[in-house]
């Protein structure tokens, strides 16, 4: 069974969707202000379809016989939280799954099925999917069909041959040469694409079906087996090529790399976000500042016993480089965001929120929340028109998308709150609908 039809059956086999509720008031909430880098005094906020409507010290009056009404007894009303570089259906299951002849309907349905629910229950309302099968789940989400995060999607990864994303077995041989599609091909988790033309197929492919923005492979990976972590992937042209056809449709490229020489080639190519660059040098990070390019990091642990040696061996450099990139690329002001990035590790998963403490060696915790929130509100939104869901997110604020978290305490603080969103997360609200809501029930 094909990976991308296996999906398909995730439209017809959940019936999750929350009732949309007309109007909710929070009354008595102390509301993170980015800008103050502090908690408001106690405020009343009205949400109405799925925006915040009116924010004010005063009393809010609503004539409305289905307003939801919230005592949020001086608690701190936070935006939701946003990854922006995750892999739903990877994320989801392991290696060896995913290479089983055996994948069935049953299993996916469960697995990435919990897995988009889980992470909207871990107070993530919104997510940047980073390359895979991904449009079926995404639409079965928005349908209300499943239960999960606002997903930005990209589609199938775009890698030229011996690249990042060329999943292919040793058996398996290019398609120009054998006349076959590999496997990961046809189950939607990349194209391998050479060649002007064949990258502007790709590009264009994938925006036939909604990706919001698009991922390429500009460089080696630590995951991959054929391509060493120093190699730099496609040529200039070819980069220009897809950097065009996205920027035709109003969005943008995100490019997989780690080094300089990748990383240059890739600004000049007119790529507008950078995924992973923990290789980077200071000029490179200069660079980034100077042309106004992204700089979407991730704070790795370290590895486990459980992965090979070869693995080991290529995120080395990776994890060396991380605790100098992240510091300087501050010192520079390049524009950061973060995410996780977890890759055939499903058990990672659990620790997301978790994750985000370990940026307390670099920032404060007001920098923080304002970077998993409203800086990677604002990285989502670079995809302009063809962003799934125009508004602004990420910040409280009118006419805001209401995507909203009641924390029971305060993190600017305590930040490890956020790290036990099932304790710490009394309500969890996305797109004005409430899918949690224990304030009041301890």
């Amino acid at each position: 069974m094909k990976l991308a039809l296996a999906l398909v059956f995730l439209f017809v086999s959940f019936s999750t969707a929350v009732a949309q509720t007309k109007q909710v008031l929070f009354e008595n909430v102390r509301i993170l202000d980015h800008r103050a880098s502090a908690l408001t005094a106690p405020m009343n906020v009205l949400i109405s379809g799925n925006t915040i409507k009116k924010i004010s010290k005063s009393t809010i009056a609503v004539q409305d016989k289905d307003l939801v009404k919230i005592n949020g007894e001086g608690k701190t009303l936070m935006p939701g939280l946003i990854d922006v570089h995750v892999h739903l259906v990877f994320g989801a299951l392991t290696m060896s799954q995913m290479m089983t002849s055996d994948l069935s309907e049953e299993f996916l349905v469960d697995r990435v099925g919990e897995s988009a629910r889980n992470m909207l229950m871990r107070g993530f309302t919104s997510v940047r999917d980073a390359g895979g099968p991904i449009f079926p789940l995404k639409a079965a989400i928005d349908k209300g069909q499943l239960v999960g995060p606002r997903i930005w999607p990209s589609g199938a990864t775009i890698s030229q041959t011996a690249g990042h994303g060329d999943f292919r077995t040793p058996e398996e041989r290019s398609r120009r040469f054998s006349g076959m599609v590999s496997r990961a091909e046809r189950y939607g988790a990349t194209f391998i694409a050479d060649g002007r033309d064949e990258v502007l197929t790709a590009v264009r492919e994938n925006l036939r079906f909604g990706a919001s923005q698009i991922k390429l492979m500009a460089g080696g990976g630590t995951s991959s087996a054929y391509d060493p972590i120093d190699v730099t992937q496609y040529t200039l042209d070819e980069m220009k090529a897809a950097v065009e056809a996205a920027e035709d449709w109003g969005t943008y490229v995100m490019v997989h790399a780690y080094t300089p020489r990748a990383v240059q080639r890739a600004v000049e190519a007119g790529v507008k976000s950078i995924e992973h660059g923990q290789m980077l040098d200071e000029e490179t990070l200069k660079l980034l500042a100077e042309k106004n390019v992204w700089l979407s990091l991730q704070n790795l642990m370290d590895n486990n016993d459980n992965m090979d040696e070869q693995r080991k061996e290529k995120r080395k450099p990776v994890l060396e480089g991380q605790d100098k990139v992240w510091p300087l690329a501050k010192k520079l002001g390049v524009k950061l965001a973060w995410g996780t990035d977890f890759l055939f590790e499903p058990e990672l998963n659990d620790g997301q929120n978790s994750y985000i403490l370990r940026l307390q060696k670099w920032f404060t915790n007001a920098e923080i929340l304002k970077m998993i929130t409203q800086d990677n509100g604002e990285l989502l939104q670079l995809a302009g028109l063809r962003s799934p869901y125009p508004g602004k997110l990420g910040i409280i604020e009118e006419q805001a998308l209401a995507d909203l978290l009641l924390v029971d305490g305060d993190p600017l603080k305590d930040l490890s709150l956020i790290a036990n969103p099932e304790k710490n997360f009394l309500l969890i609200m996305k797109d004005g609908q409430i899918y949690k809501n224990t304030i009041g029930k301890k």
